[in-house]
């Protein structure tokens, strides 16, 4: 008999090594049950069908059928079930990963380039773990938004939808009048789930938002840059990854490069604003992040700014963005219903640093209404 209390996990990949690895992994997570293995794609579609698991770790590049194939089965004929996806650390493997994520995939893990075994298997255990109880979390809060939506007596703005957001817009307007002065810069921050997130929000913004964004997504050297390729297909503005003394400039978004920090500066000139692209260390386990990316925007833009902080695991943000408040900016959040994950947004509300509450559908017109 199923037991509801473990999460039920079948693991994917065409290599015995990296099978050997996640199960053991697996095997020692409370929680967790390793249902089965299987080393192609058309072997796991049967033993979804057979084993039922909660989520699947799935090799990306597999013969007969890869990843993405069964990702693409699973939406039809196994929409329930979760997927966490392992990636090579190659601009292929950032290609293939944003395109697993489009396919569902709730996030991913690059294979360790080690030749240590005991070291890669920390490697992985140290991405995977955090992961399971986001997806656990996740899926918990999906039953308890569906038992909500079932009640006949549930509000229609229950968990930060739409009358939450409406409410909070109202407040937004005021802040506005208050500062006198509309925002001349947005800076985003977001982690898991945040490469679909922002395939949602950034093409609902208008070509002619006249105002730069800056955005910083967890993720490792390589991916940030099919990140931006993929997301440029599909705005109004032009997105990129940002180069070291970039221009800041209306209309047009700079991703920080994965493995790096982003921050801005003063130009030359001392009037126009620029990226710098550094090595310094992680902050929050994070490079990029996003508290250092918000500081510095804080203290460039006083009164002038937006900072919106999305779907992510930690807290990273939280401390930049009640800095960004403090310095007069209007502050934005996901709200829970709609997060992959809410842990980033959730630290910055805790915080009190967070002016508008908003679904990920209404992200886009709450910017919006702050830069006009």
């Amino acid at each position: 008999m199923k037991d509801d209390s473990l999460l039920r996990v079948l693991v994917v990949d065409d290599t015995i090594v990296y099978r050997k690895i996640v199960s053991d992994i697996l095997e020692e997570l409370p929680g967790v049950e390793v249902v089965g293995v299987a080393h192609n794609g058309k072997i796991a579609m049967s033993k979804i069908a057979s084993l039922k698991p909660d989520v699947l770790t799935l090799d990306i590049e597999m013969p007969e059928m890869n990843g993405l194939e069964v990702l693409a089965h699973m939406r039809t004929e196994a929409p329930d079930v979760g997927a966490i996806v392992l990636s090579t650390l190659t601009q292929k493997g950032g290609d293939l990963t944003m395109k697993a994520l489009e396919l569902g995939a709730f996030d991913f893990i690059t294979k360790p380039e080690t030749d240590s075994m005991a070291e890669s298997r920390e490697q992985v255990k140290g991405a995977i773990a955090p992961m399971l109880q986001a997806f656990s979390r996740r899926r918990e809060v999906q039953k308890i938004l569906r038992g909500k939506l079932r009640a006949p007596t549930a509000p229609v703005g229950a968990a930060g939808s739409v009358h939450g957001s409406e409410a909070m817009g109202q407040h937004i307007a005021t802040l506005s009048e208050r500062r006198h002065k509309k925002s001349e810069i947005v800076a985003i921050g977001v982690s898991t789930g945040g490469p679909n997130a922002l395939a949602q929000m950034l093409p609902r913004l208008p070509a002619d938002i006249n105002v730069p964004i800056l955005i910083v997504q967890h993720m490792p050297p390589l991916f940030t840059a099919s990140l931006a390729k993929s997301l440029d297909a599909k705005c109004a503005i032009t997105v990129k990854e940002a180069d070291d003394g970039e221009a800041i400039a209306p209309n047009k978004a700079l991703i920080a490069p994965g493995g790096k920090q982003m921050k801005v500066v003063a130009g030359l000139d001392g009037s126009t604003r620029i990226v710098r692209v550094t090595d310094d260390p992680p902050e929050n386990s994070c490079k990029p992040s996003v508290d250092y990316l918000f500081r510095s925007v804080a203290s460039h833009y006083v009164g002038r700014a937006t900072g919106v902080i999305m779907t992510g695991m930690g807290a990273d943000g939280a401390k930049g963005m009640a800095l960004m408040k403090k310095n007069g900016a209007v502050t934005i959040a996901q709200d829970e219903a709609t997060c992959v994950v809410y842990g980033m947004p959730k630290e910055a509300v805790e915080a009190k640093a967070v002016d508008v509450i908003a679904p990920l559908g209404k992200i886009a017109e709450e910017i919006s209404r702050t830069v006009q």
